[in-house]
C-alpha cells in the first residue's frame, strides 16, 4: 500500500466520522519557543491550552514534522528521520476514550477492501497507564484484546503533559508485533524494537500544577471539558505495510536511496557504512525539500542553519560514496516525485525550491574546494614542523568557519600520515553548543507565557476596524504590566493593553506596527508596539503617559494618519515592485520576505544572481508606470481556494485561515494574498525610487526603496549633490562622470608614484638595518621599528631583503610600523634560524599578543597586527626574550 493512500485511508476514515479535515499547518513553527512543527499536536497547542477556541469540535489531519535532535543517528537506526509525518485524529471537548479506541482499532483492522489498513489483530498489542482502568477496560470489551496483550506503563511513557502547568492525561499506545525474527517475546514493556508503536491516544482529562519534571507534578483535578490527541506515524504504517525494513525503504523515500545509487555506481544492501550514507541522503534531501518548500532558505542562523547543515550533510555523504560533482537536480527531483501525490505544490514550487537547493549546492562544492586548499597547508606546515597531527583548533576553524566537516579533515590528515587533536577539537565544539545552548535560554526566558493571554482571548477576537477607520471607541478588556495581569497601569509604566475593538494595525505580513494614542478619561497611552500575541487577539504595548488606565475602561483607539499613510503607501509600493520583478525576470522571482515602514520598503525575492543596473532600471520604471496609471487597488475576502483559483499569491512564512483577504492592483496583475493596510489608488504611491540591491544569501536577493515623500526629498538631495559637484569641479552636468573618472585615474596614478617613492626610501634603509643586527643567543636579530609605513606589503618586502641581506648563518628579522594607525608586525626566518628552532609563525603571535591582536604565517615568513601602536617597542622586546630563550 502507497503512502499516499495510507494517508487518504486514513482523512477519509475520519471524515465519514464528521470531523473536519485540515491541511498541515507549515513546518515553521508559531510556537515562539520551538524551531519547527516538532509533533502533531504542536499546531493544536493554543486549543488545548484553552488560549484560543477550537475552530471545530473533530479535527483530522496530516502533519509534517522536523525534528533534528538525534541527526547524528538517521541512517543509523529504522527508526530515526528528521522529516516525518504524523496523521491525526483530535477532539475538542467532544468525544473522549471510547470513540477514540473505537476509532483506531477500526481503522487498523478494518479490511482494504473495506477501506481499513487490514492489520491482523493478533499482532496487535497495546499499553495504557498504570492507573487507567478504564482504557484498560474499553480495549477489553471494543477491540476484544485478551489481558495478555495490554501492558500498564508509568508516567515516563505513558503521560502526556507540556512540560507546564495546564492540561495533561494518559495515553494508551499502539503497537504492532514484527515476529521474533526482531526481538523477544514479551510485548513492547519487553522489547520495543520487536514491538513498533504505531499509534498514540492521549487521553487530555486532568489539570496539573507544580511541575518539576516530566514525571514528577501534582494532578489538581479534572479539566471541564476532555479533549483527544491521537497520532499515527505515517511512516512507520508505510514500512510495515509495504513489507520493508524501515522508512528509507518505503516509496516515498527509496527513490532517492536508489538514485544515490545509480549516480555513485554502489550497491544498497552490501556495505554497512555505504548504507548509512544512502539512508543519510535519502533522508536529508526529503527534509531540506519540505523545509524549502515552506519557506526556509540556507543560511547561518536558526532555522536556515538547521536547512544547511542538512543540505551539506548530504553532500559530504556523496563525496564519501565516491562522487564528487553537483547531484542536487538528481536527487531533489527524485524526492519531489515521489512526495508529490501527498504535496502537490512540490511541482506548482519547483522553480523556487530548486533554485534555491541548487544554487546552496553549488556554494558549499566550492566551500570544500577552498577548505581543502586550506587543509592541504595546514597539512604541509604540519608535516614540516615535524608535528604527527593537526592541532584541534584548526580543525575547529575549518568545520566552524568554512563548513568543512570534520570527518573529511580526519579522511584527508589520515591520508597525509597524519591524525587530529581530537580531543581538543571536541573540546573546542562542547564549548560551541554551550554558547549555543545559554544563547537559547536566554532567548527562550525573553519569551512570554501566552497562557497569560487565554482569559483574555476567551472574551473573543479583537475586532480590526483600521481598514476603515482611523479612530475607533472602545472598551480596556484586559491590562498586563510586566507580563501579568493587572487591573490598573500608572503614569510611567509600561503596560499590555488588550481591547474590544482597534484602528491600530499589528505588525505582520513584513508591515510594521502604527503609531498612535489610546485614550481615555482622565489618561492617555503612547503606543509604543502593537502585535498579535496568539491568533485572534491584538495586545498594544503602551506607555502610561498621563492618569491611569483600568481594565474596564472606555477608550478610544486613535492612529497616527501621516505615519499610517506613509506605511500604506510602502506595503502597496511592496506589491507593485514584486509584479515588476516578476514581469522582468519571470515567475520564479518571489518574495521571500518583506519590510514595510512609513517611506521605505525592503524586498527579499529569490533569485541566483545580482541584477544588472539596466534591469534594476526597468523594474523600478515598471512600478512606476504602474503609480502613473492610477491603478484601483481593491479588496475581497474569500475562501483560501477560491483566492488561489484566481490565481493570487500565497506567500511564504505567512499563515492562512480559511477565509483570506486578497489584494488587487490593476487586477489580476498584482493579486496577492495580504493583510495589510493599502492605497486606494496606485497613484497615491507617489514615487518609487530603487536605492539598493543586494545578497542575502546562495539564492536570495534584496531591493530597498524609498517610497512617496522620502522618494523625492532623496532624489532633491542626490540632485543639489550633482549641482554642486558640477560648481566644484566646473564642469557641466553632462560631462560629470568623465570629470570625475579622470580625476580618480589621475589620484591612482599620484598614489602609485607615491607608493613607489616609499618603496624606494624603504630600499634604501636596507644597509642600515642589517647592520643593526645583533646577537641573541646563537641567532643574528634584527628587531627595529620603522616608524610609519604605507602598508604591511612595504614591510613585508624590506623583512625578506634585510633577512637576504644577513646572509646563510641563523637569522631573524623582525620590523614593525604603523600603517593607517594600527601597528602590523612581520617576522622573517632563514633555514638556519628555523633548524634553531625560530618559527616565524611563533614568534609574530608573540609580537601581535603584545599589540592586542592577532597574527600566523608560515615557519619562514608570518604577518601580525593589533590595535596598539604605541606597544611596538614592548613587542619587538618580547621577541628578542622569546629568541633568545630558544
Amino acid at each position: 500500500m502507497k503512502t499516499a493512500e495510507i494517508a487518504n485511508r486514513y482523512l477519509e476514515f475520519f471524515r465519514k466520522k464528521d470531523h473536519t479535515i485540515v491541511p498541515s499547518a507549515s513546518l515553521v513553527s508559531d510556537d515562539p519557543s520551538l524551531m519547527f512543527t516538532v509533533a502533531g499536536m504542536v499546531p493544536f497547542i493554543p486549543h488545548f491550552t484553552g488560549v484560543v477556541p477550537a475552530p471545530h469540535p473533530r479535527i483530522a489531519d496530516l502533519q509534517k514534522c522536523i525534528r533534528t535532535n538525534d541527526i547524528e543517528e538517521v541512517g543509523r537506526t529504522a527508526r530515526h528521520g528528521t522529516f516525518f509525518q504524523m496523521m491525526g485524529n483530535w477532539s475538542f471537548g467532544d468525544y473522549f476514550k471510547e470513540e477514540a479506541i473505537s476509532y483506531a482499532w477500526e481503522l487498523l483492522t478494518s479490511s482494504e477492501a473495506d477501506g481499513g489498513l487490514g492489520f491482523d489483530e493478533k499482532d496487535l498489542w497495546v499499553t495504557v497507564y498504570e492507573d487507567d482502568d478504564e482504557a484498560e477496560d474499553l480495549w477489553r470489551r471494543l477491540a476484544g484484546l485478551p489481558a495478555s496483550r495490554i501492558q500498564r506503563m508509568g508516567r515516563e511513557d505513558n503521560y502526556w503533559t507540556t512540560g507546564q502547568p495546564g492540561p495533561a492525561g494518559p495515553c494508551s499506545e499502539i503497537y504492532f508485533d514484527r515476529g521474533p525474527a526482531y526481538g523477544r517475546d514479551g510485548g513492547p514493556a519487553v522489547d520495543d524494537d520487536r514491538f513498533l508503536e504505531i499509534w498514540n491516544l492521549v487521553f487530555m482529562q486532568y489539570a496539573i500544577e507544580n511541575v518539576r519534571s516530566k514525571v514528577e507534578f501534582d494532578i489538581v483535578g479534572e479539566l471541564p471539558e476532555k479533549n483527544i490527541d491521537t497520532g499515527m506515524g505515517l511512516e512507520r504504517v508505510a514500512f510495515l505495510k509495504q513489507g520493508v525494513e524501515n522508512m528509507y525503504e518505503t516509496d516515498q523515500v527509496r527513490p532517492v536511496l536508489d538514485r544515490a545509487a545509480d549516480i555513485s555506481g554502489r550497491r544498497y544492501g552490501v556495505d554497512r557504512e555505504d548504507d548509512v550514507r544512502f539512508r543519510v541522503v535519502a533522508d536529508h534531501v526529503r527534509s531540506s525539500l519540505m523545509l524549502l518548500s515552506d519557506g526556509v532558505t540556507p543560511s547561518n542562523e536558526g532555522r536556515g542553519y538547521i536547512l544547511r547543515r542538512l543540505m551539506r550533510r548530504t553532500v559530504r555523504s556523496m563525496r564519501l560514496l565516491g562522487v564528487e560533482e553537483a547531484t542536487f537536480p538528481e536527487l531533489f527531483a527524485a524526492s519531489r516525485d515521489a512526495m508529490a501525490d501527498n504535496y502537490p505544490e512540490l511541482r506548482a514550487d519547483w522553480q523556487r525550491i530548486s533554485s534555491s537547493a541548487f544554487a546552496e549546492e553549488e556554494t558549499f562544492l566550492r566551500t570544500l574546494t577552498a577548505g581543502s586548499t586550506i587543509l592541504d597547508t595546514a597539512v604541509g606546515q604540519a608535516k614540516e614542523s615535524g608535528r604527527t597531527q593537526l592541532a584541534g583548533d584548526q580543525a575547529f576553524l575549518l568545520h566552524d568557519t568554512y563548513g568543512f566537516p570534520i570527518d573529511l579533515t580526519l579522511e584527508v590528515a589520515e591520508e597525509a600520515g597524519l591524525g587530529v587533536d581530537r580531543d581538543a577539537f571536541d573540546a573546542l565544539m562542547r564549548e560551541q553548543r554551550q554558547r549555543a545552548k545559554a544563547d537559547a535560554r536566554s532567548r527562550k526566558q525573553t519569551i512570554a507565557d501566552v497562557s497569560v493571554y487565554r482569559d483574555l482571548r476567551a472574551q473573543g477576537e479583537t475586532t480590526f476596524t483600521g481598514y476603515d477607520d482611523l479612530v475607533t471607541e472602545t472598551r480596556v478588556l484586559g491590562l498586563l504590566v510586566d507580563g501579568a495581569p493587572a487591573q490598573r497601569a500608572t503614569a510611567g509604566q509600561i503596560a499590555e493593553v488588550v481591547l474590544s475593538e482597534t484602528a491600530l494595525y499589528a505588525e505582520s505580513g513584513g508591515q510594521v506596527a502604527d503609531r498612535g494614542t489610546i485614550t481615555g478619561s482622565g489618561f492617555e497611552l503612547e503606543v509604543l508596539d502593537v502585535q498579535r500575541p496568539v491568533p485572534g487577539l491584538i495586545s498594544h504595548t503602551v506607555q502610561v503617559t498621563t492618569g491611569e488606565v483600568g481594565v474596564g475602561d472606555a477608550a478610544t483607539t486613535v492612529v497616527d494618519a501621516a505615519n499610517r499613510r506613509a506605511a500604506q503607501q510602502a506595503h502597496s509600493a511592496t506589491h507593485l515592485v514584486h509584479a515588476a520583478l516578476r514581469d522582468t525576470l519571470g515567475s520564479g522571482a518571489t518574495q521571500a520576505g518583506s519590510l514595510n515602514r512609513a517611506g521605505y520598503l525592503r524586498f527579499d525575492f529569490t533569485w541566483g544572481q545580482a541584477l544588472s543596473p539596466e534591469t534594476r532600471s526597468e523594474i523600478e520604471e515598471i512600478a512606476n508606470n504602474a503609480v502613473r496609471d492610477n491603478l484601483e487597488v481593491t479588496t475581497r475576502l474569500l475562501s483560501l481556494d477560491e483566492a488561489k483559483a484566481q490565481g493570487a499569491m500565497a506567500l511564504f512564512g505567512e499563515k492562512y485561515g480559511e477565509t483570506v483577504r486578497m489584494v488587487d492592483i490593476g487586477g489580476p496583475w498584482s493579486r496577492e494574498l495580504c493583510g495589510g493596510t493599502h492605497v486606494a489608488a496606485s497613484s497615491e504611491i507617489g514615487l518609487i525610487s530603487l536605492t539598493g540591491e543586494s545578497s542575502v544569501g546562495a539564492s536570495n536577493r534584496r531591493v530597498e526603496a524609498l517610497v512617496g515623500e522620502d522618494a523625492f526629498r532623496e532624489l532633491t538631495a542626490e540632485r543639489a549633490l550633482v549641482a554642486e559637484l558640477t560648481s566644484s569641479l566646473k564642469t557641466p552636468r553632462d560631462r560629470l562622470l568623465d570629470r570625475v573618472s579622470e580625476l580618480s585615474a589621475s589620484l591612482k596614478a599620484a598614489e602609485k608614484r607615491i607608493a613607489a617613492f616609499e618603496a624606494q626610501a624603504l630600499q634604501q634603509r636596507v644597509p642600515d638595518l642589517a647592520g643593526r643586527a645583533s646577537r641573541a643567543g646563537r641567532v643574528s636579530l634584527v628587531a627595529e621599528s620603522l616608524g610609519q609605513v604605507g602598508s604591511a606589503d612595504d614591510v613585508r618586502a624590506l623583512v625578506t631583503q634585510v633577512r637576504e641581506r644577513l646572509g646563510s648563518d641563523p637569522a631573524v628579522v623582525v620590523l614593525a610600523g604603523e600603517a593607517n594607525g594600527r601597528p602590523v608586525v612581520v617576522v622573517a626566518t632563514n633555514e638556519a634560524a628555523r633548524r634553531e628552532g625560530a618559527q616565524a609563525g611563533a614568534l609574530v603571535k608573540v609580537a601581535s599578543q603584545t599589540l592586542g591582536g592577532g597574527g600566523g604565517g608560515k615557519p619562514d615568513l608570518a604577518q601580525g597586527g593589533g590595535a596598539d601602536a604605541q606597544a611596538i617597542p614592548a613587542a619587538l622586546d618580547a621577541v628578542r626574550r622569546a629568541v633568545e630563550g630558544l
